[in-house]
């Protein structure tokens, strides 16, 4: 039986995440992933919103996914689109990235640090007791564990062990996905009708003084809405032929398919995410519509906020009790991520009563502070965990100021990289009280003079300090005092 502190079931963009959130912490992870490569079939979800991108930026790997990606203006509410490009970030978009390349992206960091990957086989059951956990392998092999990360999707083994409900609301609507090789040229672009929303696009194109371009023949990316919900058996080519034809009159001689799959507004949320040393992220603790692109988003933030906590808890330097707050923080973030997806599948239905009621919708997004507020919360940018009353930015993403140091002007994001907490001194300098972790943190005198702007929010305050944790978000703010902030570095960082 080989040891590990934590094992990670599956390697997705949230099980590579959080892999690498351990690793930089020192933690010895081992992910297992069924697939023999990280190869995957098709492009399968698209798009990195604004946060998203934040959260990359932390660690210092953003560059190489704005390299290979589209910058672009789409986040929306339901067909809605926002034009964010007025945010207070430093990447005011989306990125178009589809996640067969996001996960190779993941996969070549995580390939730069100490991570074990056992390929080509499944977690398959676990036994957990006081002082770790077994878990067994679907090659008959096992591994032991401090803890079990549950990263292997919607159909979590590790959910379903772990004996967590998943409670929510069946399915209303179902559409295949695929891409195939058509031998007719397509009728491209998004069509609406009685029986639902139908795409059809090129997956390869150029990008033209500002405008799509695509070229004739190649790989075309289908999207059908299916007349029936609940068929359980694995899609055909078949199926997907009936589907074109219903909706277009042809199926444009589809064949060689890459990959067909099927999807649902299936809406569900696990009740806990976490079970003594069993964790949920991703997928695995919440499942939704993909309208709006927020599940893999969601995902790889649930794996960035549980990082450093697990790794302090592994390290003995935080008691356990500390990964209670990552349910606390990110169960109700996925909540309201499941209330916006059904919400938007009800008002894309094709009815004439529904089309009313989308164009009053999306005459109100139009106004100024409708857009910012739903912008915000698409684009993960006003995301605030519960830390108390006090300054707006507790609790809140820190932004990614410019600040002067001693040894110059450096980004705030640039002092995250290594996944540590900063305590940013922005005010006079004064004695302030860090003996509890002052050997695991960053303590950083800085000046700053421009304004302090918060998506949605608008303008607040300049504090005199800051505590930013590994994820980026404030944990304390300081008015020139101490006040609070051994508490603060405490119930965060521990107390040795």
């Amino acid at each position: 039986m080989t040891d590990h502190a934590v094992v990670i079931a599956g390697g997705g963009p949230t099980g590579l995440m959080l892999a690498g959130e351990l690793a930089l912490a020192g933690v010895d992870v081992a992910i297992v992933e069924r697939r023999a490569s990280q190869d995957l079939p098709g492009s399968r979800a698209g798009g990195l919103h604004s946060r998203t991108i934040e959260v990359l930026d932390q660690r210092g790997i953003a560059d190489r996914f704005l390299s290979e990606g589209q910058v672009v203006q789409v986040a929306a509410f339901a067909g809605t689109r926002f034009d964010i490009s007025d945010f207070p970030t430093r990447h005011p978009y989306t990125l178009g990235l589809w996640q067969n390349h996001i996960e190779r992206i993941l996969a070549g960091w995580v390939g730069e640090l100490a991570v074990t990957v056992y390929r080509g086989r499944e977690v398959t059951g676990f036994a957990q007791d006081d002082t770790g956990v077994d878990v067994a392998l679907s090659d008959g092999q096992s591994l032991r564990a401090l803890y079990l990360a549950g990263c292997d999707g919607g159909r979590s083994v590790v959910r379903k062990a772990a004996g967590i409900e998943f409670p929510g609301w069946d399915p209303t609507t179902s559409s295949l996905l695929a891409e195939v090789e058509m031998t007719e040229e397509p009728e491209l672009g998004m069509r609406r009708d009685a029986s639902g929303i139908h795409s059809l696009g090129k997956v390869e194109y150029e990008i033209r003084d500002g405008e799509v371009v695509y070229n004739e023949g190649g790989t075309v990316r289908v999207m059908v809405t299916e007349p029936h919900v609940g068929t359980t058996s694995e899609p055909t080519v078949r199926d997907l032929s009936e589907g074109l034809i219903a909706v277009y009159g042809t199926d444009y001689g589809i064949h060689s398919p890459t990959w067909i799959t099927r999807f649902t507004d299936m809406t569900r949320q696990a009740a806990a995410y976490r079970d003594r040393r069993i964790l949920l992220a991703g997928d695995a603790a919440h499942v939704h519509s993909p309208v709006g692109g927020q599940g893999l988003n969601t995902g790889v933030q649930d794996a960035v906020n549980l990082g450093w906590k697990l790794a302090q808890v592994v390290h003995q330097t935080a008691p356990e009790i500390l990964l209670d707050t990552y349910h606390a923080e990110r169960h109700p973030v996925a909540a309201r991520v499941l209330r916006n997806t059904m919400a938007q599948v009800a008002l894309m239905r094709a009815d004439d009563r529904t089309e009313a009621l989308r164009d009053t919708v999306s005459e109100l997004l139009s106004m100024d502070e409708p857009r910012k507020r739903f912008a915000a919360m698409m684009s993960g940018l006003d995301i605030h965990y519960d830390l108390g009353e006090g300054h707006p930015l507790l609790g809140r993403r820190m932004p990614d100021l410019d600040v002067v140091t001693p040894g110059g002007t450096v980004r705030v994001f640039t002092l995250l990289h290594d996944a540590q907490p900063v305590l940013l001194n922005l005010g006079k300098p004064w004695g302030l009280d860090i003996s509890p972790g002052a050997d695991r943190m960053l303590a950083i005198d800085a000046e700053y003079a421009g304004d302090w702007e918060l998506p949605a929010l608008g303008q607040v305050t300049a504090p005199a300090a800051v505590l930013i944790r590994p994820d980026g978000y404030v944990a304390w703010v300081g008015d020139g005092r101490d006040i609070g902030l051994p508490d603060a570095l405490t119930t965060w960082f521990g107390s040795r």
